[in-house]
């Protein structure tokens, strides 16, 4: 059965996007996702105004792996992305594709696991990993947000950061709205470092 968000995780994905959007633009980097929608009166303040959130710090870049501080609330929240080394098939269009781990120790939480495919996932869509062999789910909830998809708990989040440490390829195999099939591989080399910068970061060795 699929693991169903908490209240607090529910609206988490709102603050990730307007998180990511404003780092992405900072660095530099994928203004399609900085194009986001507002999100919805529940989400918290601060994702509402994404505009009013400080500047990003970044840690550090290894290999395809950036790492990043934000300072919300007082509170730091660090994360790590990365963009897919190849996306089939090239002929879908789609916007910014990307891959994350967020620490969250405000809240206690960490390995927060989470997928931007680029596109609105179909309604009850689950999207399949698979890390050189090892294979989880991801579930989307498109009520939350259309193109995200998480992994299904925190059990689920830790044994996969374990994997990504420890393995050379993840791919991604979903379907959006209109039933168009991509995978999206990415390569972890880089993986470990950029995960112990946020891990210093936010003290969450």
């Amino acid at each position: 059965m699929m693991a169903q968000p908490s209240q607090q995780f529910s609206a988490a994905p709102r603050l990730f996007c307007a998180l990511t959007a404003l780092s992405l633009a900072v660095l530099g980097a994928g203004p399609a996702l900085a194009q986001k929608p507002a999100p919805k009166k529940d989400a918290p303040a601060a994702a509402a105004k994404p505009e009013s959130l400080p500047a990003p710090k970044e840690l550090g870049k290894y290999e395809a792996w950036t790492s990043v501080e934000l300072v919300q609330s007082g509170s730091k929240i660090c994360y790590m992305f990365a963009r897919p080394a190849s996306s089939e098939p090239k002929a879908v269009k789609r916007g910014d594709v990307m891959l994350t781990i967020t620490h969250r120790p405000a809240i206690k939480r960490r390995d927060e696991v989470s997928f931007q495919a680029g596109y609105p996932y179909k309604k009850g869509e689950t999207v399949a990993v698979d890390i050189d062999g090892k294979k989880f789910q991801f579930f989307t909830r498109p009520d939350v947000d259309p193109d995200a998809a998480w992994a299904q708990d925190p059990a689920a989040d830790k044994a996969i950061v374990t994997a990504m440490k420890n393995g050379k390829t993840l791919k991604v195999q979903g379907a959006s709205a209109k039933d168009a099939k991509t995978t999206d591989t990415f390569a972890l080399a880089g993986f470990s470092k950029a995960y112990g910068e946020i891990g210093k970061a936010c003290g969450m060795p």
